[in-house]
Formats: structure tokens, sequence, C-alpha cells
């Protein structure tokens, strides 16, 4: 599971600009929303209805573009910027529930959660010893743990070397711009992925 969650995603690279930006609070507060999208899918999963988004082609597709198209509008609202602050004051970041929306709503749009729960649990699951639905669910929350751990990881390094602390209006500028390139290479790479397999 861990070899899993290493893998690099949307996801990692979202925290990571995240943190790396606005500091460790929110990268945490963006991991809290993005456990909750992993638990809604495993949940999702465990009831049989993850294999309903894996059986209607047009509905996983659909989840995928709007992923895209998401992160493409959090691309644009980065490179548009915020107001400017006052000399000698930091950019303040988002609010906290907007950072927890945007975790959550980002990971929601990554229907390949549904899909690796679908995929994994029934196959680690076995009627001899209880319930398979209740196994599932323990597997399940073991991944969210795991997750859990490595995303908090990700936010602590990055947040470690957060460039908000060296911030002047002109940098704040370009860090921005950033964050947007940055954005908008994840949508980029989630689309080249979600096209290679329509």
């Amino acid at each position: 599971m861990a070899l899993v969650e290493l893998t690099p995603g949307p996801n990692m690279g979202y925290l990571t600009i995240v943190a790396s930006r606005w500091g460790r609070p929110a990268g945490l507060m963006t991991v809290a929303g993005v456990t909750l999208g992993l638990t809604v899918y495993m949940l999702a999963a465990v009831a049989g209805l993850g294999a309903i988004v894996m059986r209607v082609a047009w509905l996983y597709a659909l989840l995928q573009w709007a992923g895209v198209g998401f992160l493409l509008w959090l691309a644009f609202e980065a490179w548009r910027g915020g107001p400017a602050p006052r000399p000698g004051q930091q950019a303040e970041p988002p609010a906290r529930g907007r950072l927890f929306a945007r975790g959550l709503i980002a990971n929601l749009l990554n229907p390949k959660a549904a899909v690796f729960y679908v995929a994994l649990l029934p196959g680690f699951t076995n009627p001899a010893r209880g319930d398979p639905a209740t196994q599932a669910l323990a597997l399940g929350a073991i991944h969210v743990v795991v997750s859990i751990m490595i995303h908090t990881a990700i936010v602590l390094a990055a947040g470690s070397v957060s460039l908000a602390r060296w911030e002047t209006p002109n940098l704040r500028r370009r860090l921005d711009q950033g964050v947007a390139v940055g954005l908008a290479l994840i949508a980029l790479w989630l689309g080249w992925e979600t096209f290679q397999s329509t």
C-alpha cells in the first residue's frame, strides 16, 4: 500500500505545491480534504458503488475530465493572483475551508482512487475468515492511514522549504505564476493519461 501512495500522482504534486507556497498548516488542511475524498471512495467501494464507476465508461471519463478542468481552474486562479499584500506583509494563504474543499474536490474528481479500491480490496479478502465487507473495510482503513502518513510527510518536507517567508510583492507574483504552471502541468499530465485510457 505504501508503494502505491509513493507513486507520483496528482495528490502528491498538489500537496507539494500548496505546502511549499503557503506552508505546512495549509498543506495539512489540504491533506484533510484529500483524506476525506479517499475515505468516500473507499466506503463506496466496500458498499459496491465503486464498481459502477468502473462499468460506466462515460461516467469514469467525465470524472477524469472534470478533475483536469478543476486543476486548470486552480491554475488560472493562481496565475491571476490575489490582492497585493501591504509592504512588509506576506500574502495570506487561502482560507482553511477553501484549502480543505480543494483537496476534497481534487480527490473526488480522480476516479482512479475508486478503481484502486475496487480492484485491490476483493483480492485481499477471504470469506473463510469472516465477512468480506468487514475485511475490506479494515484493509481500506489501513490504506487511508498509510496515505495520511505519506501525505503528511510530503507536506512537512515541502513546508520546510516554504518560500513564503522570503516573500516580497515581486516574488509573490512569481510564486503565484510558478504555482499556476505547476498546477497546469499536473492537469496536462492527468489529461494525457485520461486521453490514453479512452
